[in-house]
């Protein structure tokens, strides 16, 4: 097949017009509110990320970031003036929504929509904070008011939390430093990765591993597409089931913990080292352990599809 060089030329010519017509202009606008105390933060976006940060003082400060699609300042005018931006202060409570229009019936012709809006907030460190986006990450610094955190493309991440913590995620990582309430982590493709939780714990990904270094309360991990390590402090309070279809599953328990054991696997052996266990039945199964550990107390479930099961104390 010959092709000419006055094609070449003019393919080039097509995908540079296609470039220029997909510049991107980025426009800023940022806001200040005074506050007396602690409130709520409810931010709503579409097309970009959220985050948010601790700040020394008394001000709820929002800097807006719009990426526009547009060629020229005027086409981003126009295409401005279809984007719903607005701050709504109540009290010490704010919220912010950044929405555009809904796409035309029929349209096909690039990405929708055409005006992307990245937030960055600052606020006192005991705000409470209500986030969603759908197409962006979502990033938190170390607050002590509960979260409540959606988004349908991007990952989360999270600094030392003080409250409660609710976070789901259709499209990437999860990860958290610390909380010190309850914790419940969901993620449909990626891995989640937690430090250290004081309160219940509960984990699901159906696309990665899991990893926990320290819990303290109850802790029900979920995972269809990797393997699960965690870290049981202290005493065993209340039951923990940890299972995974597609890895290993790793756990470590403090040596003096009462508690039943019931590890089982179709995919591996089960290994229990350190442990003073009392079996339920004499028969050996190397697939499958279970038993009284230092008496007996709450049930320690453990299960794998995919791989090997090992329990060890600290």
């Amino acid at each position: 097949m010959k092709i000419s060089i006055r094609h070449l030329v003019f393919a080039g010519l097509m995908s540079a017009s296609v470039l220029v017509a997909h510049a991107r202009i980025e426009r800023v606008v940022e806001k200040s509110f005074p506050v007396s105390g602690a409130g709520t933060l409810r931010v709503e976006t579409q097309g970009g990320g959220i985050r948010v940060t601790p700040a020394a003082d008394n001000v709820i400060r929002v800097t807006v970031t719009q990426r526009i699609n547009a060629s020229t300042e005027a086409e981003a005018d126009e295409l401005l003036k279809k984007l719903e931006l607005t701050f709504e202060p109540a009290g010490n409570d704010l919220r912010v929504v950044a929405k555009y229009e809904k796409k035309p019936i029929g349209f096909t012709w690039g990405s929708w929509p055409p005006v992307a809006v990245d937030l960055a907030v600052s606020l006192p460190a005991a705000y409470a904070t209500q986030l969603n986006t759908s197409g962006g990450a979502i990033t938190v610094g170390d607050l002590l008011g509960h979260a409540v955190l959606r988004t349908s493309g991007g990952s989360i991440k999270l600094g030392r939390m003080g409250g409660t913590v609710d976070a789901h995620t259709s499209g990437g990582a999860i990860t958290l430093a610390a909380a010190r309430g309850r914790v419940e982590l969901k993620t449909s493709g990626g891995n989640i990765a937690v430090g250290d939780v004081q309160g219940p714990a509960e984990l699901s990904t159906s696309g990665g591993g899991i990893k926990v270094d320290n819990v303290a309360g109850a802790l029900n991990a979920h995972t269809s597409g990797g393997s699960i390590r965690a870290g049981i402090t202290g005493p065993i309070k209340e039951a923990c089931t940890l299972s995974t279809s597609g890895g290993s599953v790793t756990v470590s328990v403090d040596k003096s913990a009462a508690f039943q054991l019931d590890a089982s696997t179709s995919g591996g052996g089960v290994d229990a080292s350190g442990l003073t266990i009392t079996l339920e039945s004499t028969k050996r199964d190397r697939s499958r352990l279970a038993g009284a550990v230092n008496g007996g107390g709450p049930l320690l479930k453990l299960r794998s599809s995919g791989g090997g099961i090992s329990v060890r104390a600290n």
